[in-house]
């Protein structure tokens, strides 16, 4: 694995931990997009990455379910960890700042980040939709 691979990972993981602790969203709405945009990585890849990370609190059976059906490769397994590291501090950065912002600006920040993803992928899921007609 590269430094430039090592260092997108890292920031993927500490975005997703800072919005977490922040307004409580990360693995879904940062990583999977993340996943996809930067790293290249297919849809099921991305999930599976992403319930990998987050393996030890929900998705062990989850991740197996991927894992089997070849969408987890043990280079997408490191990947997994080295975010998921990243992840943790970012947690903790995050939570740090939300629990000194007031709370109509952690709604507002919330609100627009699910509006911003949500636009992104209708219109990424609309692409694919036209081009197959």
């Amino acid at each position: 694995m590269d430094l430039q691979t090592i260092i997108t990972l890292t920031l993927i993981g500490l975005a997703a931990g800072i919005a977490s602790g922040f307004i409580g969203i990360g693995g879904g709405i940062i990583i999977i997009p993340a996943a996809i945009y930067f790293l290249g990585l297919s849809q099921f890849e991305a999930q599976g990455v992403s319930l990998t990370l987050m393996l030890p609190p929900i998705g062990i059976l989850a991740f197996y379910n991927y894992y089997q059906e070849g969408h987890l490769s043990k280079p997408l397994i490191i990947y997994a960890l080295v975010m998921g590291a990243a992840f943790i501090i970012g947690g903790f950065m995050g939570s740090k700042v939300a629990l000194k912002t007031p709370i109509h600006w952690v709604k507002i920040i919330f609100g627009g980040a699910m509006l911003y993803v949500s636009i992104k992928m209708i219109i990424s899921g609309l692409k694919i939709f036209l081009q197959n007609d």
